[in-house]
């Protein structure tokens, strides 16, 4: 896939404190468009906080962050509309089917409904878009919460443990799709994921965080080179000397 050398996120020395105790600490961090970066780290590490830095739910204390060329602080509304994220368990109406979800979420854009099912097809699941979510399995609502995430044709997707739940069809039709999104929509994807052999086949970047900090950002072919039994010997290899 083609990378470029523009970035779409950049963040720089971002700390965030939670009553006195600081979950991120002095993080720098860029991303360029069109690629795939994966997030790496142990439980607890910081992921989802940073996530949740990067789509405006919660500031920075001290540092920068901006996506598009925008302060995410001051410009949170407009870099929204080009943001698609799934953090966590995603929420739906549970008495609404998939397709109503989907459209809701599109108002909520400030953007006219569109043909939902396109979205389900992409995400394997074509054939409940009139079903209640109420009867969804945990893996039909993370299919669910991705098709939402890039229905309204964001430029950066945030997904964190997207896979989670998912058979090991739902794995290859998702891993599938994050490539042709990047390679056929122009989008840029940053995804954290425990099953790193998943990270592996689509990532250009890795990126390692433990306790709040960056230990290691690194291209992924560099990583093949030095550790050609994968990902999961860097990944301890680097964790053990970042902790």
């Amino acid at each position: 896939m083609k990378i470029n050398n523009k970035p779409i996120i950049k963040i720089q020395n971002v700390t965030k404190a939670v009553q006195q105790k600081e979950i991120i600490k002095s993080y720098t961090m860029s991303i360029n468009e069109r690629s795939i970066y994966g997030l790496l780290g142990p439980n607890g590490a910081g992921k989802t906080t940073l996530f949740k830095l990067l789509t405006g739910f919660i500031y920075p204390t001290v540092g920068k962050i901006e996506i598009l060329g925008m302060d995410i602080t001051t410009e949170r509304n407009a870099i929204i509309k080009n943001v698609g994220s799934l953090i966590e368990a995603p929420i739906f109406y549970e008495h609404l089917s998939a397709n109503q979800n989907i459209n809701i979420h599109l108002s909520y854009m400030g953007l006219k409904s569109v043909n939902a099912s396109r979205y389900l097809e992409m995400v394997g699941l074509g054939q409940t878009g009139a079903q209640p979510v109420s009867q969804f399995s945990m893996g039909m609502r993370q299919r669910l919460g991705v098709a939402r995430a890039i229905s309204h044709q964001p430029k950066l997707l945030i997904l964190d443990e997207p896979i989670n739940g998912l058979d090991p069809m739902g794995i290859r039709i998702m891993r599938n799709l994050f490539k042709s999104l990047v390679d056929e929509h122009g989008m840029t994807i940053l995804i954290s994921s425990h099953i790193l052999r998943e990270i592996e086949l689509i990532a250009n970047t890795i990126g390692v965080i433990s306790n709040g900090k960056k230990v290691e950002e690194v291209n992924l072919a560099s990583i093949k080179k030095k550790y050609p039994a994968g990902l999961e010997d860097y990944f301890f290899d680097v964790l053990q000397g970042g902790l």
